[in-house]
């Protein structure tokens, strides 16, 4: 077989090499850490959700040889504190940590990596700091826009995963069905301890039940943990129901079509349920230096085969080219 064509996995396991906590405001204190050569290609991975928190093989992508690579956890969730906190917690607030932190590192410029709200996050960044950007990986591209959240939350995934859909209802009296993000939001942000962990755990369980096409086995053994599911859906319906904070509908299309000769590489599963193709498509349409890399036989996780071996090819790539 072709090398070109032939599947790659994750790099080996690998522990951060330095750590540490940045204070972003008067009231946020983030977790940062960086692995692999301390002289490599600095390149900083945001994690999705909102509020899903960094994990081990975010780092894994990357050759640790060649690349530095720095993870954070985003406001109020993983170790960053107050733990799932809404105060102060908006798209523009996690843009601004990133350029905190790439000043903090001493990063003059850097390769920026996200999938899912990640991407989003990665859009949003190049945006407002294009001169700082070597060039994004996008994996399961986001938009944010309000046709994707009614698509997964309201309408849509619903008749692909109709059993798994009247799980997630489930905490949500039939009179309040008619907005899903609305019933979840007042619960997630009420202060009845027990309807709000209901209402983490349905919200959650169902992003769980659609990541991938191999089903429940991919999905995350945190995706069990009641602190992450709290932060997680507390503070992805946030988001949401604030629209992700962008001035109008599709704000990062019309910010896209800006982005001229930017480098990137898009990576999306055929059969992702939870942001479905349509989103990468009208993206590479608006930014047409950027590469879209369509897996067919895969759904939204990072960790199904086809969907790694593109991110690890682009991730080399792209040494090749800064190195």
């Amino acid at each position: 077989m072709n090398e070109d064509r032939a599947r790659r996995t994750l790099y080996p396991r690998l522990e951060p090499r330095r750590a540490g906590r940045l204070a972003v405001s008067d009231l946020h204190e983030l977790y940062w850490e960086e692995c692999g050569h301390p002289d490599g290609i600095p390149v900083v991975a945001l994690h999705g959700g909102p509020g899903g928190g960094s994990s081990p093989e975010m780092r894994r992508f990357f050759d640790p040889r060649r690349y530095r690579i720095i993870l954070f956890d985003q406001r109020g969730c993983g170790r960053s504190t107050p733990h799932s906190e809404l105060r102060e917690n908006t798209t523009w607030d996690l843009v601004a940590d990133i350029e905190k932190l790439r000043v903090h590192l001493d990063v003059k410029k850097w390769l920026v990596f996200g999938g899912s709200w990640g991407s989003t996050l990665a859009l949003a960044y190049a945006a407002m700091h294009r001169k700082q950007v070597m060039a994004l990986i996008l994996r399961g591209v986001f938009l944010l826009m309000e046709e994707e959240i009614r698509w997964f939350y309201q309408h849509g995934a619903s008749n692909l995963f109709p059993d798994a859909f009247d799980r997630y209802m489930e905490p949500i009296p039939e009179a309040e069905r008619g907005d899903l993000l609305k019933a979840f939001y007042k619960r997630l942000t009420g202060k009845n301890a027990a309807v709000r962990a209901e209402a983490a755990a349905a919200w959650a369980r169902w992003e769980g039940e659609t990541l991938s096409i191999q089903g429940p086995k991919q999905r995350p053994p945190r995706f069990e943990e009641a602190d992450f599911l709290d932060a997680f859906a507390r503070i992805e319906c946030h988001y949401f129901h604030n629209k992700g904070f962008f001035d109008h509908d599709g704000w990062l299309l019309t910010q896209a079509a800006k982005f001229g000769d930017l480098p990137g590489v898009i990576v999306h599963g055929r059969y992702d349920v939870v942001t479905p193709l349509a989103s990468a498509w009208k993206l590479s349409k608006a930014w047409p230096k950027a590469q879209l890399r369509i897996v067919p036989d895969a759904g939204h996780s990072s960790l199904e085969p086809g969907i790694v071996s593109e991110l690890v090819k682009a991730s080399d790539a792209l040494a090749d080219k800064f190195g």
